[in-house]
């Protein structure tokens, strides 16, 4: 038994929303991913404007006064799931608290457990902790109560992560060299709080924005790149809408930043120059942008009828793979995958498109759900789609050619969580709630 692991005690069933505290959810539960209103409400934009805003206060002096970032984390040990079906984990990590994965904005490449106490880094041969990271202001005393501060959001690149937790700046944290974390403070041309959305061939883009103020009308955003390997700022813009960038298309000419404008109730596309800032073209936004994928030149967005519709790099509409009269099923993000696109459904089927034709290659049902948490994942050297379900779903392994299933891996649980993959290439890393395993691949 590694170190890593707790003394294997008797487990019983529980599936989703039966676990202690089951009513603590996350606000971002939503009941099969079908937007039926059964799950908590959501908090407004403005309240997350407000309630960012009081949190950023304390942020900077927070900042100068943390220590400490290696560490591992604290907890008793802990009755350890076992695997019902699938492959044998190389081993088992779990963790003293829940993961927060819908705070990841993009995912890892190594084995990492994300939760409220920090970023907990694992070695990816035992499954041993190796680097703590707590990076989360700490609650403000004046916080309204009864409301739940915002957690810092995570983007990942292969060898750091980046964060706008302390107000003013940006931090990348390196995941296994201390000596190798930076802040960088911001120029006064990018006042307001930061938000960081994606990371493409070492630049960071993001945006920064004013709170409102009850006597004027909710102010613009300013968006920016910054390269990561000399944290040069490589241009700003200032757009008199809230934009904020959503993917970044680096393999076309010219590269393009997209990004989502939202103008009262109305909702665009607009395409940027990625090394400039210029805006370029805008389309309309069916469903508020809800996702937007970038494929090689390639754009990939709702198209209003609950189905997926591809965009040239010019903006002009190509295929559309939606649902037929009666089918009730909703496309959520795919999975870009060059000549292949894979969109998931809601009803939990997949589906394989031909980037080049629209055409459907295959088409297989899950024995689960899906909801918008659930993230797919395409691993090019294995020819594998890997697709996340509910805690008692598991995760299944398809084979990316023909849609055979390969194997599904689940364990005794409990829990009320998704769950989510992410690779290194070399191994497979799929959590959910406290427990995170590693697979082999394929």
């Amino acid at each position: 038994m590694k170190a890593s692991e707790g003394p294997v005690q008797e487990a019983s069933w529980q599936w989703d929303g039966e676990a202690d505290g089951a009513e603590e959810a996350p606000s971002d539960v939503l009941g099969g991913g079908r937007g039926e209103g059964d799950g908590p409400r959501r908090p407004s934009r403005r309240g997350l404007l407000v309630g960012a805003g009081v949190l950023a206060a304390g942020g900077a002096a927070w900042a100068l006064s943390r220590t400490g970032d290696d560490r591992t984390m604290p907890g008793p040990e802990q009755p350890k799931p076992t695997a019902l079906s699938g492959p044998t984990p190389l081993w088992t990590y779990r963790g003293p608290q829940q993961m927060t994965i819908g705070r990841m904005v993009t995912l890892p490449q190594r084995p990492v457990f994300l939760s409220k106490a920090g970023l907990q880094v694992l070695d990816p041969a035992t499954g041993e902790p190796r680097r703590l990271v707590a990076f989360d202001p700490p609650r403000p005393a004046d916080f309204p109560a009864g409301v739940e501060p915002p957690l810092t959001t995570v983007v990942f690149g292969p060898d750091q992560f980046f964060t706008a937790a302390s107000k003013g700046h940006l931090d990348a944290h390196h995941l296994t060299d201390p000596a190798a974390d930076w802040s960088l403070p911001l120029p006064a041309e990018l006042p307001g709080q930061v938000q960081l959305r994606c990371l493409e061939n070492g630049v960071l883009y993001g945006s920064t924005w004013q709170l409102p103020r009850a006597d004027a009308p909710v102010p613009g955003t300013r968006l920016f790149a910054l390269r990561v390997a000399d944290r040069a700022l490589l241009w700003t813009v200032t757009a008199d809408h809230q934009d904020q960038p959503v993917a970044a298309a680096t393999r076309s000419t010219p590269h393009l930043l997209a990004c989502s404008r939202t103008t009262g109730d109305r909702a665009e596309l607009v395409a940027r120059d990625a090394d400039t800032g210029r805006e370029l073209w805008t389309a309309p936004a069916a469903d508020g942008l809800s996702f937007c994928t970038a494929n090689g030149p390639d754009l990939l967005v709702p198209d209003g009828t609950g189905g997926v519709r591809l965009l040239g790099p010019d903006g002009r509409p190509g295929w559309t793979h939606a649902p037929a009269r009666g089918e009730p099923w909703r496309a959520m993000p795919p999975v870009a995958a060059g000549p292949r696109v894979f969109v998931p459904h809601d009803d939990g089927t997949v589906a394989c498109i031909d980037t080049a034709t629209g055409a459907v290659l295959w088409s297989r049902k899950l024995p689960f759900l899906l909801d918008t948490r659930s993230r797919p994942l395409f691993v090019d050297g294995v020819d594998t789609l890997y697709v996340p379900g509910p805690a008692s779903g598991g995760v299944v392994a398809l084979h990316a050619a023909t849609g055979e299933p390969v194997w599904t891996f689940r364990d005794s649980g409990p829990g009320r969580d998704v769950w989510t993959v992410a690779t290194d290439r070399t191994s497979l890393y799929a959590g959910h709630d406290d427990v995170l395993h590693a697979l082999p691949l394929g």
